[in-house]
């Protein structure tokens, strides 16, 4: 009895595995999906270019930190998000940290995943993304950064040393050239007709099966699934973030590539499910979208407004995270943190930032007043 997809028959043989679905139970989905992509669009609801640089930057973001957050690791979204900005060649003014080493390499990568659409992917190619996770290796692990893992059993491992449980073993590394050739031939030149968010979803379970990496699989994976989106949508510039979504169901996700890797190629479900959270993933940048458009109106609002440098940081602050955080308002406090002045300086600047509407005194006083930004509707 075969235990994994890739040791069945109809894997091996032919060109690319025969992977099958039942296309009526994935219409109602991926309509769903276009009329909200139609809907979501930044350029279709008005927002300046600006606005919309705003929202792939943020996009960016969260892919980098998500992605990672997948696997474990957890990044500063301020270095990111410096490191995002930089490798789209923008001002730095207003990123308040600086990018490291590891995060220019993994927004470079993001970036480039996604851009020159047109361009094959190449086995060297996924082995400088797979490199760029690891700019900055772990002295103590040794692992193959750069190229393909050895030759050894590959397997996906948890629970105890003396009681492990194996949730996956990928194909032995003595087939993994072969198997790499049959996929980036199928990425490279897909089925005519081939629905583009079906295709996504395939180059994901595909790759992710194969596992050609000692380390970065699910990362190089994820990007390579946003660069099918990209192609299908013919749009370099990404307004949702797939990894958010898979972020917010990371146990599930793990569950259904087990029981889907140990299934068959009848894999409807895992298509089902891969559309499911591109769905989410549109909500969920709606949402922050919906972020950039209250900035946008409140700077209009007060263009001509005469605020200092660190009024405005915390303006930006609280924009930012409007609905997310200072959900009770600022207090004298948290803006002297913010803000990095004196008690004095705080409370005089939130009464100016009053008088000048950018902020509303909340009920209650002393100790415990605070403040909250106008209203924004």
């Amino acid at each position: 009895m075969n235990e994994y997809i890739w040791q069945r028959s109809d894997w091996i043989e032919g060109s690319a595995p025969q992977f099958r679905w039942h296309s009526a139970e994935l219409e109602s989905q991926t309509t769903q999906l276009q009329h909200s992509l139609r809907e979501f669009l930044p350029s279709e609801a008005g927002l300046t270019p600006d606005a919309q640089l705003q929202v792939q930057i943020d996009t960016l973001v969260q892919t980098a930190i998500r992605s990672s957050e997948i696997e474990g690791e957890v990044l500063d979204a301020r270095s990111v998000r410096s490191s995002v900005v930089n490798k789209l060649g923008l001002a730095t003014a207003g990123v308040a940290a600086s990018g490291t080493a590891q995060t220019d390499a993994l927004a470079e990568l993001l970036i480039t995943a996604t851009t020159r659409l047109d361009r094959p992917v190449t086995l060297a190619m996924l082995f400088e993304w797979q490199a760029a996770l690891f700019v900055n290796p772990d002295p103590l692990r040794s692992i193959n950064i750069g190229g393909l893992r050895g030759d050894g059993p590959m397997q996906v491992v948890s629970g105890r040393i003396d009681r492990p449980r194996i949730h996956f073993e990928a194909p032995p590394g003595n087939v993994l050239q072969a198997e790499l050739r049959r996929f980036l031939d199928w990425f490279n030149h897909p089925p005519a007709g081939l629905n583009h968010y079906i295709r996504a979803a395939i180059t994901h379970l595909w790759f992710v099966t194969l596992h050609p990496f000692d380390d970065g699989n699910g990362r190089v994976t994820r990007a390579l699934a946003d660069r099918a989106l990209a192609q299908g949508e013919n749009n370099a510039v990404r307004f949702y973030s797939h990894s958010a979504a898979i972020m917010a169901k990371r146990s599930e996700y793990y569950a259904l590539l087990e029981s889907t890797q140990k299934g068959t190629l009848e894999i409807t479900p895992w298509l089902n499910w891969f559309i499911t959270t591109l769905i989410e993933a549109v909500a969920l940048s709606k949402n922050r979208f919906d972020q950039v458009m209250i900035k946008t109106r409140f700077w209009q609002r007060h263009a001509q407004t005469v605020l200092n440098e660190r009024e405005v940081k915390v303006l930006n602050r609280l924009l930012d995270s409007y609905g997310e955080e200072f959900v009770d308002g600022i207090n004298a406090t948290k803006y002297r943190a913010l803000a990095k002045v004196s008690k004095a300086t705080a409370t005089r600047e939130l009464a100016d930032l009053v008088n000048k509407g950018c902020l509303v005194k909340l009920p209650g006083g002393g100790r415990s007043t605070r403040y909250a930004l106008v209203d924004l509707s």
